[in-house]
């Protein structure tokens, strides 16, 4: 059996770019990093949204939504409104607070950007590959004085 979820709409359209963006949002607000149930339930509320709001144009686009013979409403509708309630007890159970992004602290980042050396640890960089090398910035009302070059040319 293939489940094709979310990756079977067109993302070519702007009501699938703004679905995927809400559901992006939506994981944004969780804090980012969500558990397996938590994605779960995301995908759930998404393709619920995605329901409602096609049913939402669907009804928009009727000239009434009251059957005048039977005095009652459409049967879409109701069944509209379930799926709102669906997506309502989705949004609570995931929580309805944003939460912050696990951020890293000071330590981890210079850890992580500066490793054991105290030098940065960006070995892709232009600087890198053309053989710069790392110098200690000047002191304050210092004079900065170029460095000499270890080969002259011509000689």
């Amino acid at each position: 059996m293939k489940v094709r979820g979310l990756s079977a709409i067109d993302r070519r359209t702007a009501a699938a770019r703004d679905l995927i963006a809400w559901r992006d949002e939506l994981v944004r607000d969780l804090g980012g990093d969500v558990s397996a149930a938590q994605r779960s339930l995301v995908e759930l509320a998404t393709r619920t949204r995605l329901y409602v709001d096609h049913l939402d144009a669907f009804l928009m686009a009727q000239p009434r939504l009251v059957d005048a013979r039977r005095r009652a409403v459409f049967p879409v509708l109701r069944e509209r409104q379930q799926l709102v309630d669906s997506l309502v007890r989705l949004l609570t159970s995931l929580g309805l607070e944003r939460r912050a992004l696990k951020g890293r602290d000071l330590s981890e980042y210079v850890a992580q950007r500066y490793g054991a050396t105290g030098r940065p640890t960006d070995h892709g960089s232009e600087a890198a590959e053309k053989g710069a090398v790392d110098r200690p910035l000047p002191q304050h009302g210092s004079t900065v004085v170029p460095a000499s070059p270890t080969k002259t040319e011509g000689k």
